[in-house]
């Protein structure tokens, strides 16, 4: 299996980044034009459902969202920025989908949101939404410490039956090429993210998944501490670049 990961490496042109750049960049200029137009981004329609679901009650007794938060415009600003953010009564960090679900469960009652459902997507994204142009901002509290060092060492460990890490794709050989596409750096400025290749909106735990999944691993399950370690690691490393949700990726 070596081997085979040995192969895949040497069919990419080796390109060392000499500096962070969005996944944005890499894609075809239609592409770009597609992402920077709203009435052309098909990610906007996740964003309009939960603009739909943010003054939505579940049943006549709950609160909505706007109930509590009001206008999301400006209390949610900059909020995606600062996820994972790590949760006091839990003990440990927590995403920003991982937030919403609980706000539901705690102040809305009703059935929990399911991880990759068209619900807590269009919330998680109308959400993020409000924080587009803002730089990421991680907390640097102490309790976010060892979720980011856990989210590292995932990072750099090879993994699966092809015995690669993250960091030889996005590192190592960020800019080559793979089966014909551009290796990205890996950022993740832009999720929720709509994927050509999913023809739907998507979270950042669903393409690692898929990354996981391509080198023959065992994924770690939605929701899991490891995939929210990983997105405080990748949060960190993407410090001062700017939110793109919804971003559009092939």
């Amino acid at each position: 299996m070596r081997r085979i990961a040995f192969a895949l490496l040497a069919c990419c042109s080796v390109a060392v980044a000499e500096e962070r750049r969005s996944g944005l960049l890499d894609m075809r200029p239609e592409a770009q034009a597609m992402q920077r137009d709203d009435s052309m981004n098909p990610g906007m329609l996740w964003v309009l459902d939960g603009e739909a679901l943010w003054g939505h009650k579940p049943n006549p007794a709950a609160q909505s969202c706007a109930d509590c938060h009001g206008d999301a415009a400006s209390s949610m600003r900059g909020v995606a920025a600062r996820y994972p953010a790590f949760d006091a009564v839990q003990g440990a960090a927590i995403d920003l989908a991982g937030r919403i679900i609980q706000c539901r469960e705690t102040r809305q009652g009703g059935a929990p949101l399911a991880r990759e459902g068209q619900e807590l997507l269009a919330l998680t994204s109308f959400v993020a939404h409000q924080s587009r142009g803002l730089p990421i901002a991680p907390p640097n509290d102490a309790g976010m410490r060892a979720a980011r060092a856990q989210g590292q060492s995932i990072y750099i460990t090879r993994l699966g039956q092809l015995d690669l890490s993250c960091a030889q794709c996005h590192d190592d050989h960020a800019g080559g090429r793979l089966a014909g596409s551009v290796i990205p750096q890996g950022h993740p400025t832009g999720y929720p993210i709509y994927r050509l290749e999913w023809q739907r909106v998507g979270s950042l735990q669903r393409r690692l998944r898929g990354c996981m999944v391509g080198v023959r691993a065992e994924p770690f399950a939605y929701g899991s501490a490891e995939f929210i370690a990983i997105e405080a690691y990748l949060m960190e490393r993407a410090r001062g670049m700017e939110v793109e949700t919804p971003a559009i990726r092939p």
